[in-house]
């Protein structure tokens, strides 16, 4: 091991818990740290007050500005951790060579922290309805994944309007779900109870199947071979929504979506997977009404003391210097609505994404929620444009285990369609502009 890089004790990293001036860094997969014992952990999750920073990432060419990002910077005392010691030794080099001087490994997590319940770690609450590659893998291979306790599944690969996505190239067995089948072309916002029914069913879901969604991204420099697909990923959390709000209980979605899968060199197929009907979807739809909002119960919700309308758009769309769409006309936000960036516009999600689409660490998304002025014990209902970022929005809330967390599903869209519903533009007043 270098000289200048040492190896450390539990009980000295347990010491130094909460410290001015410490990052301790997990530096296994971003699942492992939200919970999945990946190499037979005692404990899920990870040590308290970690932050995440999977090995793999330490390849890209940018990593050093994730770091920064994270606030993980030279005068600060780093530990790093993981499942091989020889990984962490050699991440710890590469901060070694970027100036960071005061660098520890701490090899004993699995052998010593995980197994001791008197050490405190943190989890995603509900992280096993976000899954990892090998999960499917196992699942797809006749096997029992950790988690999971059922005898039918359905795999859905989510596109809007774009089979050819799913026919160059899914996830062996998955069927193509078109957003579509879920919500109307019209209004974005989801079908009727009728509708979701047959759309359901003629997928083969019923409330008892298990569903995993996944999607695709849009490749890098814009190289997309399939036009359109990086609606995919968002869309199968759309999708997803729509589906927990109809009833099915066990919706699952690919942390990373297709992009994930490829990484993981798991086998590709492009056959097209005949849909299985099912007879009866089981459940009176909406089984879950509270997931999703309309227009009169929005509109109380900005008198309420016990509920906040969250903005998900991008600053530029909340403060009306675009509407985000070519098919919306009006531009501005919802007077009373509480802004929570997402990202630059209204097709990506950048502030919830890491750079290799997997879902951004969960501390980081709660911090920046709660910074926008939230907090877990309103009921706080996410709108965008049209429902899909607040569909994600949503999603990683529910995930947190927030409580009470909708969408308003008519979003901007239904809102300034009315043109008796007041808007506002511009910065507002007392607004802190960084």
């Amino acid at each position: 091991m270098n000289d200048m890089i040492r190896e450390i004790s539990t009980d000295d990293v347990f010491q130094l818990l909460g410290k001015p001036g410490i990052k301790i860094i997990d530096i296994r997969p971003i699942d492992a740290y939200n919970g999945w014992c990946l190499q037979n952990e005692s404990r899920s999750g990870h040590i308290k007050g970690a932050k995440s920073l999977p090995a793999k990432w330490f390849e890209y060419i940018d990593w050093i500005e994730i770091v920064r990002s994270k606030k993980i910077l030279p005068q600060h005392k780093i530990i790093v951790y993981g499942y091989s010691a020889a990984e962490s030794e050699k991440v710890a080099k590469v901060f070694l060579h970027a100036g960071y001087n005061d660098l520890s490994i701490y090899n004993q997590f699995i052998t010593e922290w995980s197994s001791n319940s008197g050490l405190p770690m943190q989890l995603l609450e509900r992280f096993p309805q976000l899954v990892y590659p090998h999960w499917i893998q196992t699942l797809i291979s006749g096997g029992t994944p950790l988690q999971y306790n059922n005898s039918k599944y359905v795999i859905c690969h989510a596109h809007y309007r774009n089979r050819d996505a799913y026919l160059g190239g899914h996830i062996p067995g998955a069927i193509d779900l078109d957003t579509l089948a879920l919500e109307s072309p019209v209004t974005w916002n989801r079908r009727s109870p009728e509708e979701l029914k047959e759309a359901l069913e003629k997928h083969g879901i019923t409330s008892d199947t298990t569903v995993i969604l996944y999607g695709k991204f849009l490749f890098p420099n814009n190289a997309d071979p399939f036009p359109g697909s990086a609606a995919g990923h968002i869309g199968a959390i759309r999708c997803a929504f729509i589906m927990m709000y109809a009833g099915v209980k066990d919706v699952r979605v690919l942390n990373g979506g297709f992009q994930s899968w490829l990484d993981a060199g798991y086998e590709i197929s492009t056959e097209d997977m005949p849909k299985k009907t099912a007879s009866d979807f089981g459940l009176t739809i909406p089984a879950n009404p509270g997931f999703a909002v309309d227009l009169p119960a929005a509109r109380e919700l900005l008198q309420s003391d016990d509920g906040n309308l969250v903005c998900v758009r991008s600053w530029r769309e909340y403060i009306g210097e675009v509407s985000g769409y070519n098919y919306i006309e009006r531009k501005g936000r919802i007077p009373g609505a509480i802004f929570s960036d997402c990202g630059s516009d209204a097709y990506h999600m950048e502030n919830y994404c890491n750079l290799d689409h997997t879902t951004r660490e969960y501390h980081e998304i709660e911090e920046n929620l709660i910074k926008s002025g939230l907090s877990r014990e309103k009921h706080n209902v996410f709108y965008c444009g049209t429902g899909w970022r607040g569909s994600e929005a949503f999603y990683n809330a529910w995930l947190m285990g927030w409580p009470r967390v909708s969408v308003y599903d008519g979003g901007w869209f239904e809102w300034s369609s009315d043109p008796n519903n007041p808007i506002e533009t511009g910065i507002p007043s007392g607004y802190p502009v960084s």
